[in-house]
């Protein structure tokens, strides 16, 4: 049988998404406890997109082959149990075994939180990124038009990206503001490794006036990691999830996206 899971985690204690020898990943904790609760060896998952240190998880997706029958309910309360309170699976569902949850996602979404405030955040620590100086909605919205559409995004890649190809499609961004939090929604077909952070430091120095909008442009058209601005923090960066098609009858949100702001 092939189970897929929606997950939901708070990336701050964690080196990521991806096991690693230390064990203090959120995949290290996702399949020890379900092998708990399998009561088997080992369950090994694979998942939609791999987050970076600091990163948040509303709603990855991952999905494994298991002989265990029981029903989708005992899958979610029973993981729970054993899971810290900074992870949770949020739904399970059987899927055919056609379903991959990283190959069968036509686009990805991430979300960036951002404090604009003289004061750093406090009850919010490691959940927002943060600006001492405030930030104007024009010129970013203006400069984020430039990376609309198929480009080759290799000034926002980092140098350790393993992605194939630096060709990728922007299809939307989003940039509202919610009293002194600004929430930056991206939708793309992939990403590559820091894309999302170093898009959001050069949107940051846009918002700020320390460049126009249209040097967005001469960034992208560089592609040339130097020419864009440093990586942005971690600390807002919220993985919202892979797309899939309607026909896969998979949720697309959780309750933590109705939480942010």
């Amino acid at each position: 049988m092939r189970l897929a899971l929606g997950i939901c985690y708070a990336g701050t204690a964690y080196q990521g998404w991806q096991s690693q020898s230390t064990g203090l990943t959120v995949q290290d904790k996702l399949e020890k406890a379900l092998s708990k609760f399998a009561d088997v060896p080992r369950v090994s998952t694979l998942c939609a997109g791999r987050t970076d240190a600091g990163v948040h998880g509303l709603m990855q997706v991952v999905h494994f082959d298991t002989e265990l029958d029981r029903d989708t309910h005992s899958w979610v309360r029973g993981t729970n149990r054993y899971l810290p309170p900074d992870i949770a699976v949020q739904w399970a569902q059987v899927m055919p075994e056609s379903f991959h949850c990283r190959a069968s996602a036509t686009g990805r979404r991430y979300i960036y939180v951002l404090l604009d405030s003289a004061v750093r955040p406090s009850l919010e620590s490691g959940r927002v990124g943060w600006v001492s100086r405030p930030l104007a909605h024009e010129p970013m919205l203006q400069a984020s038009q430039h990376l609309l559409g198929e480009h080759d995004f290799s000034s926002f890649r980092a140098s350790s990206c393993q992605a194939l190809s630096p060709i990728k499609t922007l299809r939307q961004i989003r940039i509202t503001r919610h009293g002194a939090y600004w929430r930056f929604e991206f939708e793309g077909n992939a990403f590559l490794h820091h894309m999302i952070r170093n898009i959001m430091g050069c949107l940051v120095a846009v918002g700020q006036g320390s460049q126009p909008p249209d040097w967005l442009h001469e960034v992208l058209l560089a592609r040339d990691r130097d020419a864009a601005a440093p990586t942005f923090s971690p600390n807002g960066l919220y993985f919202a999830g892979p797309i899939y098609s309607p026909e896969w009858g998979l949720p697309d949100t959780t309750p933590a996206f109705d939480w942010l702001p």
